[in-house]
């Protein structure tokens, strides 16, 4: 089973890690085209950045080739679609949000050698490029442009109040198991909201396994539980929470779908 705490995920690209979540959450994910897909791409780049002089234009060849001439950019239209979470649909659909995008643009970077990664900003996936005796620069995924400081803070801004600034630690770099919790918890959040509550279960059960104890991925457990009327187990789990976090201001609401539950008949989970 896929664990966000398997110590083995940083051995791996952010893409493949993500292609893993993705089939422990859907059975039918085409794991194997893409892993294909992603190695006929960077095939292809290879051929296109051959006759590039130096690093710096090989990346800016890179980019090019990915973001105008192969047409992947971000869904600005349904952002919020569980689809756009899932590597295979971005290889397929060419469009995704930040995250996979530059799980995607990453794997090429990473295979091509480039000094990119990801850093543990806290809005969304930003890359990092970093020159030998060059200023670092920052990079977005969703559209392929390079991020100013003054956006990256009105990003801040936006995200934590008028007094966010960029700490060192939004700079510093992320592991995979942090990113793929991220992408997890954006799944669950999609799942729900489009009321596919056998794969938000999936998605919560798997956050689980990193902090089985966690009192809120339990009551949010517990209330995809209801949805699929497993009314014992989500009875369970709201009373866990309940009495793991008495004064949380979602504790009323959590008491009353407690007694919603008492009143119908219960359910077996298979």
């Amino acid at each position: 089973m896929f664990q966000l705490c398997d110590e083995n995920l940083d051995e791996r690209t952010l893409a493949e890690g993500a292609l893993e979540l993705n089939l422990a959450i859907n059975p039918d994910t085409e794991i194997h085209w893409a892993k294909h897909k992603l190695q006929q791409m960077c095939q292809e780049a290879e051929q296109v950045l051959v006759h590039e002089p130096n690093g710096e234009l090989r990346l800016e060849r890179l980019i090019q080739l990915f973001y105008v001439e192969w047409g992947y950019c971000g869904d600005v239209n349904t952002y919020f679609n569980s689809e756009n979470a899932f590597i295979e649909h971005v290889l397929k659909e060419k469009k995704g949000i930040p995250v996979t995008l530059g799980a995607v643009f990453l794997y090429l970077c990473q295979y091509m050698g480039f000094p990119v990664s990801a850093i543990n900003f806290p809005t969304q996936l930003v890359l990092q490029i970093e020159w030998p005796n060059k200023k670092t620069q920052y990079f977005n995924p969703f559209d392929g442009q390079y991020l100013s400081q003054h956006l990256m803070t009105a990003w801040l801004i936006g995200y934590g109040g008028p007094l966010a600034t960029i700490q060192p630690s939004h700079l510093e770099k992320v592991d995979n198991s942090t990113l793929l919790g991220r992408l997890l918890a954006v799944i669950k959040t999609a799942c729900i909201r489009e009321k596919n509550f056998s794969f938000a279960l999936k998605c919560s059960d798997l956050a689980l396994t990193m902090v089985p104890d966690d009192p809120f991925e339990i009551r949010d457990r517990g209330l995809i539980y209801q949805q699929l009327h497993c009314n014992d187990a989500a009875k369970n789990d709201l009373e866990y929470f309940i009495e793991q976090c008495p004064n949380d201001p979602s504790v009323l609401l959590m008491k009353e779908q407690v007694q919603l539950l008492l009143e119908q008949h219960p359910t077996v989970l298979h």
